[in-house]
């Protein structure tokens, strides 16, 4: 954790393990201890550390609560043990120990009369001198459950009717029942503002408008108000209010994103120019990324010398929406903003709400991803929809889940986004959109959707080699038929009730992948205590594929397929599977045995 400088992640209930390599010149035997503490505790909690081997010691402590924990490691040599060490040694090789009991007697300032005595006999409290504590004092920060593991759906509130009329939070609270079904518990919504008017985009990002165009939510602020505001037309916050709750009641968390960014029309332009970036031709500099343009969005400038209103403003953002029953936040774009703006909004709002969960939605370099998970953010968007192969699925997922980064990147896959149509799912049609599902969500313990695209199919670029919608819900309100027969919500209800129901799926670190001698075959499983899921997936959309899979179970056991309903009984390490993608190309097995 870069020496110490960023904190470790865990959530309530689990366990922090501690090692150090803890040793002294000379011969003295060694004694090391590891302190910990609730962040606002004094005193330290103590627990001895366990010698491994090769000056190698280790010790683990539980997260109790919320928030933050303290912990270092100490150490210090022993006279006394030395001395019981060494007697113990000299009357198995049947010495004299006169003189050394006399010794012991000596240290513990009482007479040792006996061996057996002198065994019985505990270490006094070492002198405060002879003890070196490390250096540093290391952070924990203690998450909510549903920071390791959640389900998130992602849909417009808009397009909530599904009958192209604009939607309103009542219809969003009509749709929980669906949600619910299918298994989510956070149902995320893209930005629920009021949108600017001046240089507002049309249907597929057109530059001109054209009558009864919506325009982007990204385009955030107008005359009715900014970050803090609600689009007239979804409702007001009384509505707002019992769509929270009646989520709740379902055990469905309300995500909002939160886009740091405004619409020429933001009460924030003529309230504090200041925070902007003016051209020289007296204009405002709007959001780039050449060779695209985003006429209808005006960054933040955030060193500009108001920097500290503008990010106590920011702050009071997150703050106005925790005080509305929002706990989850989407953040869009974070690593376009200032990296210490964030250390700091995050810790501040953590300190206060440690509640409070953060995803950060960074598409970009691999160091900077991983400095925003290190700098608060709770689990972090992926790379996964980039990785369809075998080879990059199983080189992406062992370094997610046993590189050092998973003690602070929490990956929160998706298999598609309002942005995202990758070329695999518009090529692959129905088995794809199945085989990205398992995969993310068996993979992971959190990913999430974009719906109801991803139930219906949606699959049709705005151009070839775009990863763009044609007709992007971004820029219009959409039509949906939930109801339709071939949509994918029930299966995505029971791969969600299999997840829910099944620890192992519920957590990132003991996922290992098996031999199967063949390429188009990926098998892996995950395990918690008695409950174990083998997962097999035929990564060919196209054709059945077979083979013979090495798992590392001796005997006869049986595997229950959670998805199709199907048992087999399996003898041995090697046992024959077969997928074909056009009924269901994958295997959720629970091994039973």
């Amino acid at each position: 954790m870069d020496g110490g400088r960023h904190p470790v992640k865990r959530v309530v209930g689990e366990q922090v393990v501690v090692r150090a390599d803890v040793f002294a010149d000379g011969h003295d035997a060694v004694v090391a201890e590891l302190l910990y503490r609730f962040s606002s505790e004094q005193e330290w909690r103590r627990a001895p550390m366990e010698f491994r081997q090769n000056d190698h010691w280790m010790a683990a402590f539980t997260v109790e609560k919320l928030g933050r924990y303290q912990y270092t490691v100490r150490g210090w040599t022993d006279p006394f043990l030395t001395w019981q060490r060494d007697l113990e040694k000299r009357q198995d090789a049947g010495q004299d120990i006169t003189i050394d009991l006399q010794i012991g007697s000596q240290l513990l300032g009482s007479p040792v009369r006996s061996y057996a005595e002198a065994m019985r006999a505990v270490s006094p409290p070492p002198p405060a001198q002879r003890v070196t504590t490390y250096e540093k004092t290391l952070e924990v920060i203690v998450d909510p459950v549903r920071a390791r593991y959640s389900t998130w759906y992602e849909m417009f509130p808009r397009s909530a009717r599904g009958d192209g009329t604009h939607g309103t939070f009542r219809d969003c609270i009509a749709l929980l029942p669906y949600v619910e079904e299918m298994g989510f518990d956070v149902l995320y919504f893209p930005p629920i503002h009021p949108i600017g008017t001046t240089a507002r985009k049309g249907k597929n990002n057109a530059v001109a408008t054209e009558p009864g165009d919506v325009g982007s939510p990204w385009a955030i602020g107008g005359a009715e108000g900014g970050h803090k505001a609600i689009h007239p037309q979804l409702g007001t916050f009384d509505d707002f209010h019992e769509l929270v709750e009646e989520a709740e009641k379902r055990n469905i968390s309300i995500a909002l994103d939160i886009a740091f960014q405004c619409s020429p029309d933001h009460p924030y332009v003529k309230q504090h120019p200041q925070w902007f970036r003016w051209r020289p031709d007296g204009t405002v500099q709007y959001a780039e990324n050449p060779p695209k343009k985003y006429q209808d969005i005006y960054p933040f400038e955030f060193e500009n010398e108001d920097w500290k209103g503008l990010w106590s403003e920011l702050k009071s953002v997150f703050e106005f929406w925790a005080g509305h029953g929002v706990k989850i936040f989407r953040v869009d774009n974070p690593h376009t903003k200032a990296f210490a703006f964030w250390e700091w909004v995050i810790k501040e709002l953590k300190n206060k709400n440690p509640e409070l969960i953060f995803l950060s939605e960074a598409f970009t370099r691999p160091r900077v991803m991983h400095k925003l998970a290190k700098l608060g953010f709770t689990q972090s968007y992926t790379y996964f929809t980039w990785r369809n192969y075998k080879d990059e699925l199983i080189e992406y997922f062992t370094e997610l889940t046993k590189g050092p980064a998973r003690e602070y990147f929490r990956p929160n896959v998706w298999p598609n986004t309002p942005d995202i149509l990758h070329e695999t799912l518009q090529s692959g049609g129905r088995p794809a959109f199945i085989v990205r599902l398992v995969l993310a969500a068996t993979l992971a313990a959190n990913y999430g959707i974009y719906g109801p695209a991803y139930e219906l199919l949606e699959r049709v670029p705005r151009a070839p080699g775009s990863e763009e919608y044609l007709n992007a819900e971004k820029y219009e309100i959409k039509r949906w038929d939930r109801g339709r027969a071939d949509s994918l919500s029930g299966l995505i209800g029971r791969l969600n009730r299999i997840r829910r129901e099944n620890a192992a799926l519920q957590s990132d670190w003991s996922l290992r992948f098996h031999p199967v001698d063949n390429p188009q075959l990926l098998v892996y499983s995950k395990e918690a205590g008695d409950n174990l899921i083998l997962v097999a997936v035929n990564l060919d959309l196209h054709h059945p594929q077979s083979g013979w899979v090495d798992f590392e179970l001796h005997g006869t056991y049986q595997v229950h397929d959670l998805l199709s309903g199907g048992r087999w009984t399996w003898t041995g390490r090697r046992n024959y599977i077969e997928l074909n993608p056009h009924t269901l190309p994958a295997h959720v097995f629970k091994v039973i045995r």
